[in-house]
Order: C-alpha cells, then sequence, then structure tokens
C-alpha cells in the first residue's frame, strides 16, 4: 500500500491509464506525466532504499514499474534531437534502481533527467505572474481543508477512510524533494481512481500557482525569508529544498523554503500581464493542435481575461484604437477556435492577435505605468465608471425631490448606499475570503448590466406615463405613498451604484499594482479629481432639474434613462462576450464605447431589442393616452 505521505503517488492512476492509451506520437501531451514521474521517482526512491538494502519492499516494487511506464512515455513523444540521450537517461535510471544503488544518486539522476526533458520539450515550470499565497490560502480553504485539514496534516474530515489517505502536507522531508512544480502540476493533473480530483477545469494556470505556493508554506518558516540571498521565480518554482541544502547547506534551505512559500513579489507591471497573454494562447494554440478544442478555447478566455483586460483602462488612455484593435484580435482568435477554423487560420489569427499585444507592450512601457498615466487613469476610471451611475441617481433624486417625496429620497439613498457597502464587501470577499476569477467577474457585470437595462427602461416608460401632474398625483396616492414605488427605486438605486462600484474596483486594484510604489500618490489623486468632478456633474444635474417645469423635466428624463437603457444592453453582452459565455461576430458598424455600441451582431441585436421595446412601451403609452384625451 502507499504511504499516506507520498502526495505525487497518487499520480500513478493517470500515469497507467496514459501508458494504456497510447499517447501518439505527433504531441507532447506525456511529457506533465513523466515529468512527474521523474519527481515521484526522486522523492519516494529514498524511502524505499537505504545503503543498498530495500526497507520498504512495496515501494521499491512501484519504483521498478514506474520506471518502466516512464521508458513507455518517453518512447510514444515525438522525434527530438535529444530524445535519444533521454531515453539512454532513463535505461540508465532503470538500471541504477534494478541494482539498488544509493537513493541520493538515483534521486539526482531522476531531477537532472527531468530537466533535460523539459528543455527538449519546452515545458515550463515557471509561472510568467508571481504567485501569491495570499490568493492560494482562500483556494486551498475552498477545495483542500476538506482532505487535507485546516493546517495541512492530511486529518480534514472528508479524508476519514479513504485509501490512499490524504497526504500529510506539513511533512517537511517529504515536501523537500518535491519542487514547486511538482506541486502545481499535481493540482492540475488529478488522480483518476481516487479521492484527489483535477483541478484544470476549475482553477486557472495561475490560480493553480498561488494554490501550491501555499501548500509550499506548510513545510516552511517564513521568519526564515529574510536571507541575504533572493531566488528568482524561476529557481523557486524548478529547485526542490533538498537540491539547495545539498550545495549550499541546511540554511540555505531554510531560505529557499521561505521564499518559495512566499515568493518575492515582482510588480505586475503591463508588460508582465501582455507576457502571460501572448503565453497563455500559445498553449491555446498547442491544444488546440493537439485536438483539444474545449481546453484551447477555455485558455483564449483566461489569456484575455487575466492579462490584457487588466491593461486595457491604461491602454485606452493611451492609444484607444490599439486597444480596441487588440481586443478585436484576441477575440476573433478564440472564435477561430470555436468555429473549428483550420489550423493555418487560427495560427495567422494568434499572429495578428500577438502583435497587438507587441505594439501594447512597447506604447504602455515595461518598468510599470508612468505618473501622468497613473493620474489620467485614475481619473478617467472613476470618472467614466462613476458618470451612469450619478445619472441615474440625480434623475430618481431629482424628480422626488420635485414632488415632495422625501420618504422616497430616503429609500433611494438606502439603496445607493447599500451598493456601497455591497461593493467593498464583494472586494473583502475576492481578496480575503474567495478568489474571483476573470469569467466570473465578467458574468457578474454582464448580468448586472442587463438587470439595470431592464430596469432603467421601465423607470424610464413610468417617468413617460407620468409626465402630467394629474397622472403623478394618482400614483402617488395609488403606490408610492404605499411603499412599493419606494422599494422599486431602492432596488434601480442599488444595481446602478453596485454595477459600476464592481468594476471601478476591480479596475482599482489592477491600477494599483501596475503603477507600483512610486506611481501609489498619482492613483489617489486621480480618483480625489474625479470625485470632485463628479460631485460637481451631480450638483450641476440636481440644480438644473430643479428649474425645469414637471412634464418637461419628467420627459426629459425618461429619454435618458431610455438611452442609458440601450448602453446598460451593449455594455452588459459584451461583458458575457469576453466571459466566454458566447461568441462574438463582428460586423461593419461603427464603435462607440462610452454608448455601449460595439461592431458585433450580439451586441448590436441587444441594443436593438432595447430600442424595440422602447418604441413599444412608449407606444403604447401613447395610444392609452390618446384613448384618455378622446373619453375625457
Amino acid at each position: 500500500m502507499i504511504s499516506p505521505s507520498r502526495f505525487l503517488a497518487w499520480l500513478v492512476a493517470p500515469v497507467f491509464a496514459l501508458c494504456s492509451l497510447n499517447l501518439l506520437a505527433d504531441t507532447v501531451e506525456g511529457a506533465p506525466q513523466a515529468l512527474h514521474l521523474l519527481d515521484y521517482i526522486g522523492a519516494d526512491y529514498p524511502q524505499a532504499v537505504q545503503a543498498g538494502e530495500v526497507v520498504n519492499e512495496s515501494e521499491y516494487r512501484e519504483q521498478l514499474e514506474f520506471v518502466q511506464a516512464l521508458q513507455g512515455l518517453v518512447s510514444a513523444m515525438p522525434a527530438k534531437p535529444e530524445k535519444a540521450a533521454l531515453e539512454q537517461g532513463i535505461t540508465s535510471l532503470r538500471g541504477a534502481i534494478t541494482d539498488r544503488q544509493d537513493g541520493a544518486d538515483v534521486a539526482r539522476q531522476a531531477r537532472q533527467l527531468g530537466a533535460k526533458l523539459a528543455v527538449a520539450y519546452e515545458v515550463s515550470q515557471a509561472p510568467i505572474i508571481t504567485p501569491d499565497p495570499t490568493r492560494g490560502a482562500p483556494l486551498y480553504a475552498q477545495h483542500c481543508s476538506v482532505c487535507h485539514g485546516d493546517a495541512g496534516a492530511g486529518d480534514g474530515p472528508a479524508g476519514v477512510g479513504l485509501t490512499p489517505p490524504p497526504a500529510n502536507l506539513r511533512d517537511k522531508a517529504r515536501l523537500d524533494h518535491l519542487s514547486l512544480y511538482a506541486i502545481y502540476n499535481t493540482l492540475g493533473l488529478g488522480v483518476e481512481g481516487t479521492d484527489m480530483p483535477a483541478f484544470a477545469d476549475q482553477l486557472d494556470e495561475r490560480q493553480r500557482w498561488d494554490l501550491a505556493t501555499y501548500i509550499a508554506s506548510f513545510s516552511a518558516d517564513a521568519a526564515a525569508a529574510g536571507g541575504d540571498k533572493v531566488y528568482n521565480i524561476a529557481d523557486l518554482a524548478r529547485q526542490t529544498p533538498a537540491e539547495v541544502q545539498a550545495v549550499d547547506g541546511p540554511q540555505a534551505a531554510a531560505v529557499f523554503r521561505a521564499q518559495r512559500a512566499q515568493p518575492p513579489q515582482v510588480k505586475r507591471g503591463p508588460a508582465q500581464l501582455l507576457d502571460y497573454t501572448a503565453a497563455t494562447l500559445d498553449k491555446s494554440l498547442a491544444a488546440y493542435r493537439a485536438g483539444d478544442h474545449d481546453q484551447a478555447y477555455d485558455l483564449s478566455v483566461a489569456a484575455y481575461l487575466e492579462g490584457f483586460e487588466l491593461v486595457e483602462s491604461s491602454l485606452d488612455n493611451v492609444d484607444a484604437n490599439v486597444r480596441k484593435d487588440t481586443e478585436k484580435s484576441l477575440m476573433a482568435f478564440r472564435q477561430s477556435l470555436q468555429d473549428g477554423l483550420p489550423i493555418d487560420q487560427v495560427e495567422q489569427r494568434l499572429d495578428v492577435a500577438k502583435a497587438g499585444l507587441k505594439t501594447a507592450a512597447g506604447l504602455l512601457g515595461s518598468d510599470g505605468l508612468s505618473w501622468s498615466l497613473s493620474y489620467i487613469s485614475g481619473l478617467l476610471i472613476l470618472l467614466r465608471e462613476g458618470l451612469e451611475a450619478i445619472l441615474v441617481l440625480a434623475a430618481i433624486l431629482a424628480f422626488l425631490r420635485n414632488t415632495g417625496q422625501q420618504s422616497a429620497v430616503r429609500s433611494v439613498n438606502v439603496g445607493w448606499g447599500l451598493a456601497l457597502l455591497a461593493g467593498l464587501g464583494t472586494w473583502a470577499l475576492a481578496a480575503y475570503v474567495i478568489d474571483v476569477s476573470g469569467s466570473q467577474r465578467e458574468l457578474l457585470e454582464g448580468a448586472t448590466a442587463l438587470f439595470a437595462s431592464v430596469m432603467v427602461l421601465w423607470l424610464g416608460v413610468w417617468m413617460h406615463d407620468r409626465r402630467h401632474a394629474a397622472a403623478w398625483q394618482d400614483y402617488i396616492k395609488s403606490s408610492l405613498v404605499g411603499g412599493g414605488g419606494r422599494f422599486g427605486f431602492a432596488i434601480l438605486a442599488f444595481f446602478s451604484v453596485y454595477r459600476e462600484l464592481f468594476e471601478v474596483i476591480l479596475f482599482y486594484e489592477t491600477l494599483w499594482l501596475q503603477a507600483g510604489p512610486a506611481g501609489h500618490d498619482a492613483v489617489l489623486a486621480g480618483g480625489a479629481t474625479a470625485l470632485v468632478l463628479l460631485f460637481g456633474l451631480a450638483w450641476v444635474i440636481l440644480r438644473g432639474s430643479a428649474k425645469l417645469p414637471l412634464t418637461l423635466f419628467f420627459s426629459i428624463n425618461a429619454a435618458l434613462l431610455c438611452a442609458l437603457s440601450v448602453v446598460f444592453a451593449g455594455h452588459g453582452v459584451k461583458a458575457l462576450q469576453e466571459a466566454g459565455i458566447f461568441g462574438t461576430r463582428p460586423v461593419p458598424f461603427f464603435e462607440f464605447d462610452w454608448l455601449g455600441i460595439h461592431a458585433d451582431a450580439y451586441s448590436l441585436s441587444a441594443q436593438a431589442v432595447a430600442i424595440i421595446a422602447i418604441v413599444v412601451l412608449y407606444g403604447r403609452s401613447w395610444v392609452a393616452e390618446k384613448r384618455r384625451v378622446q373619453v375625457s
């Protein structure tokens, strides 16, 4: 039976399954699995053989089986100049295991072969964006603690009775022989036939790296991180503490453990985010070429949401046309995957997208944002997103105050006040409790925008129906005083503000990281300037509307809200497209982001539906009014 402490032993089942499937020679699907086997041998063989004697017979037999499986995996890989040397090395490794050679020597051979295999078959063993264990902590609590326990000791309630039991992630001797990449890869592959699931479909690449660093923290002393040497992220991902200790001693190994559990954070500047997008697009193409179209599409969505989207607001302030063209090319590549186009056409679209990313990187620079760009971005983000909410709130508050309905005003104030609290709560949850992926952000934004579109359309038609004083007074007596109308206003105020606030928090969080410490003052200054402008705009709108006749005031606000309904409809559909819920269909049409107009058939169709709804509802109102006039 496999020991409970063997984390990578859970990979035994998928390895044999892969071998039985006779991997095609024209793919490198077996490379990550081969690396896992080598990691497993390097970590567990020393515990099976000591001083030339077998101390664990069942484990030793498994090592022989795994090296045989390893030979099958490598022999099925495509031809490379290095392949013959790799096969010879594996043959030597099998001979060393058969001869029961010293565990340290066999482990060293396995690690060296793993490094050569990764280079030969271009397997990236390091993350592009520096992992963050604070993001990994809620992921562990959500996905792992039920089996492995809150502290990683393998004592979770769901782990009782499992065979093999969950690994003890606090076993320093065991974790010292595993690289960070080995832990990351294990999280992605899962284990067939056991209770260890594959998380590749639930957690994206960045999330798995974050989770791997958090798992590594169970066997590390955080106080040791402040050593003289600072390891780069590539070494932290590829090396093991045991290798560091063999070369530099126990103290260096303690520093290495601490730093791989809390990697020195590299500023997530535009270049790093765009590099992530480009690298993930390459992986998407590789998956498509291998026939895994679903995985290819998922990777293309992640490439946009976790990379390019996070620099869009900054790029807009430098060259909006480059942002639009690059976004279109990324969506076109994604759509080619969904449409199942021939590989040469997919590659052409990828080349166009990567050319756009290169242009964007050149405009934004590699060292973060300048002071002026940080200020302008901080100003425009809040001004752009806040203006839509201000227009809706000002329209509601103005006519309620004009008609003396202070109780309804209080309900609206409660609505947008709760939206502020909900927005801050969402930010806190995303930052400290659960991890909100890019697709979840866009899904929430899209759904909220579409809901707001319906609500403001309802309010616009409602205002139009009550633009005459008599109709307004009738409504006050029949509904508003009773509370139903106040509740509707509060709900609309809540969603109008929450949608914009959610997007503001997302953009400011990204801008804060991109600007770096030197640009934080500029971001705050830009946000403060935007707040002053928004308060000024709100004051002008409220003061100006108070001087308008009731009928004219209602008509103007009704038209404004109906226009916002069309805008929200366009924004909502675009957000759902970015989340990968459905595809894109570009059409020859002009674009105007502020009005939600995008040259896409789906987005324009949603706006057309909103316009038709406006025409129908206003037509119904006009007919009803005409009949009232005839009767009277």
